[in-house]
């Protein structure tokens, strides 16, 4: 099973390094079936805060300071119901809503590609931001919610991946002191072994990141997160209905 979950953290944080959202998208969904809903989420948001830490110096110069604010502020708020959520559910019913939020947030990202909006960028800004703090607490996936308004903005690519390592910092924290707090202080059950090989695992996946972000186009990047994210999503539905 650990082996499994390194894996899953490899990936996830290769794919954070290359298109700077794809860490909780992949690892989330493999993670959460194998630790349990709280206690996978929980180590999604851990890994996902330490990867951003070390991705910020690499990007720094690409990162826009007020988009963060008006994402990063929503997002904060909308925390708490999602941390109250995740700590009164039963297991079965998160695992299947969490592999429901992954499903339908994936679909209405690629037809939002497919369509020409004009909209207002504050608002929009506000109503990502929300709805991806919500899910990263909830579900541990926040990035297609700022994926979606990325598309809609048509923010560059290379300035969305750098501002959303700060975003991840922040909210990834705060989701984690949340739960903690609402858990009663309840942490996730493994053991010092366990934490070295995934944080190892978390290291591995970024350096391969950083070499592979020379030569691998954008869009074959998300191309192939999506469909990780597609199948780690379904899997996580099925799992959670059969233990109804």
């Amino acid at each position: 099973m650990l082996a499994l979950v390194a894996l899953a953290v490899v990936v996830g944080a290769l794919s954070q390094r290359i298109t700077g959202m794809g860490f909780a998208l992949v690892a989330s969904p493999l993670i959460v079936i194998l630790l349990g809903p709280f206690d996978g989420v929980l180590v999604v948001n851990l890994c996902g805060v330490i990867s951003s830490l070390l991705i910020i110096p690499r990007v720094w110069r690409h990162i826009e300071w007020r988009t963060l604010a008006w994402l990063a502020i929503p997002a904060l708020i909308t925390i708490v119901p999602g941390s109250l959520l995740v700590t009164r559910l039963p297991g079965a019913v998160m695992q299947l809503g969490i592999g429901v939020l992954v499903i339908v947030a994936l679909t209405a990202t690629l037809l939002i590609r497919r369509a020409e909006h004009v909209v207002p960028a504050r608002p929009a800004a506000i109503v990502a931001g929300a709805a991806s703090g919500f899910m990263n607490t909830a579900a541990g996936v926040g990035g297609p919610a700022l994926s979606i308004y990325a598309v809609i903005m048509r923010w560059p690519q290379v300035n969305f991946a750098a501002t959303l390592q700060p975003y991840f910092v922040l909210v990834g924290t705060a989701s984690l002191v949340t739960k903690t707090i609402f858990s009663g202080g309840q942490l996730p059950e493994l053991h010092a072994a366990s934490w070295i090989i995934i944080i190892a695992s978390l290291l591995v996946g970024l350096a391969l990141g950083e070499v592979l972000n020379r030569h691998v186009s954008h869009r074959v990047a998300r191309i192939a997160v999506v469909i990780v994210a597609y199948a780690g999503g379904t899997v996580a539905v099925i799992d959670g209905a059969l233990g109804l």
